[in-house]
């Protein structure tokens, strides 16, 4: 890492400056896509070089997140809108970047993100983490957590459990497992079983996870939780030639052979992670066994043309990888996860070929207009790229990727 290092550096300090000068260019307000996310980088980065004139600039950014909300912002989702921009805010307050009396600033919030929740969770089924009700509910639980009233954490808890038995209503229950059904694929009407965490039952169990930790929500969780994870379990690939051990959906007739991208949105990292996680509170053995090895076994995967890896930001490029990799060697110790995110750095490093890129960097598009774009968010940008960077560098602990259900 060392012969990493100045060059890590120099990349931070350009990161910074790009991210002061341009960050009001983004209209949106969620720790994701918006500029709550990109605050976040500033505060860790003054902390990492010890500046505090970062952390001023981060004040700036939160100020004017809190100034569009006012003056009428009104995009409930964690990923782009209020749920984000509130999560972060506790965070940082977590933290001790700032201080705030967030059970007075935020609380005001939440009579409309309830509204929202229920209309996407009870209403429409939607249960999407970066755009639907898990999401909120993620900005909910933070609250519960967060709260220093009685009174508000009665309240957070009632939502959450109102969002627990949503789920247990929409879900679909077979052979002892339960399911949550979504598109897939709009224009094709596609309907099936989206496994991943960016958006699919990946998502449900990690958020389910971190509430059955607590007394308030451990009895109405773990069945489901259980129930949830055999089903995730029951799409494993038996093909031993697969690169990917689980499939991203789940649907009738579909190619039971999967190759599926190297990714934190999509594929085998975010789900063995999360069964890692499920196995751990559930006291599973099996599970955290499966989890692990889910992980480890995409450690093998090298190539850029077979993982599907085109570009560097968190969501579906190199950085997001060295992220939890990284992550993985903290909590086991299991040096293949070091030498694994060492390698993606190094690639990630290796891919900064853009000349009119933020600092090399450009962000991959597919669909009808695919093509590079420039990006400065946490989910795909460099704001994204920055905080991994701090975090690969860093003495001290990081925070921040707990808004990628990661930490």
């Amino acid at each position: 890492m060392s012969n990493l290092k100045p060059i890590l550096l120099d990349k931070l300090e350009k990161i910074s400056n790009i991210l002061s000068e341009n960050y009001n260019t983004n209209e949106h307000v969620g720790v994701l896509s918006g500029i709550s996310g990109i605050a976040l980088f500033q505060f860790y980065y003054s902390k990492f070089i010890e500046k505090e004139s970062h952390a001023d600039i981060g004040v700036e950014m939160i100020s004017s997140v809190i100034e569009k909300i006012n003056e009428g912002y009104s995009f409930p989702t964690f990923c782009t809108g209020i749920a984000g921009a509130g999560w972060a805010i506790e965070l940082l307050d977590e933290e001790g970047f700032i201080d705030v009396d967030s059970d007075d600033l935020l609380s005001n919030l939440d009579d409309y993100l309830s509204l929202a929740n229920k209309q996407m969770g009870e209403k429409d089924n939607f249960y999407d983490f970066l755009h639907g009700a898990i999401g909120i509910g993620f900005y909910f639980f933070k609250r519960y957590r967060g709260t220093k009233s009685t009174a508000l954490k009665n309240d957070y808890k009632v939502k959450l459990l109102e969002i627990v038995a949503s789920l247990k209503r929409s879900s679909i229950e077979e052979d002892d497992m339960i399911k949550w059904q979504s598109n897939l694929n709009e224009k094709e009407e596609l309907r099936g079983y989206n496994l991943s965490l960016s958006h699919g039952m990946a998502s449900i169990i990690n958020f389910l996870s971190r509430l059955a930790m607590y007394d308030d929500f451990y009895d109405e969780v773990i069945p489901m939780l259980y129930k949830a994870t055999q089903f995730i379990l029951s799409n494993e690939d038996k093909d031993i030639s697969s690169s990917s051990m689980f499939p991203s959906w789940v649907y009738d007739g579909m190619d039971e052979k999967s190759n599926e991208r190297l990714a934190w949105c999509y594929g085998d990292l975010g789900i063995g992670l999360t069964l890692w996680k499920a196995g751990k509170v559930l006291r599973d053995e099996k599970v955290i066994q499966k989890g692990m090895n889910t992980v480890k076994n995409s450690c093998k995967r090298r190539d850029l043309e077979e993982t599907k890896v085109k570009d560097n930001g968190l969501c579906h490029g190199t950085f997001g990888m060295v992220q939890i990799y990284n992550h993985m060697y903290k909590e086991t110790k299991e040096l293949i996860f070091k030498e694994t995110a060492d390698y993606w750095m190094e690639q990630g490093l290796k891919m900064d070929t853009h000349t009119d890129g933020y600092v090399g960097y450009k962000q991959w598009y597919g669909g009808e207009k695919e093509g590079w774009r420039n990006e400065m968010n946490l989910l795909e940008g460099i704001a994204g790229i920055g905080l991994c960077i701090i975090s690969y560098l860093a003495p001290f602990e990081t925070k921040w990727d707990e808004c990628l259900l990661i930490s």
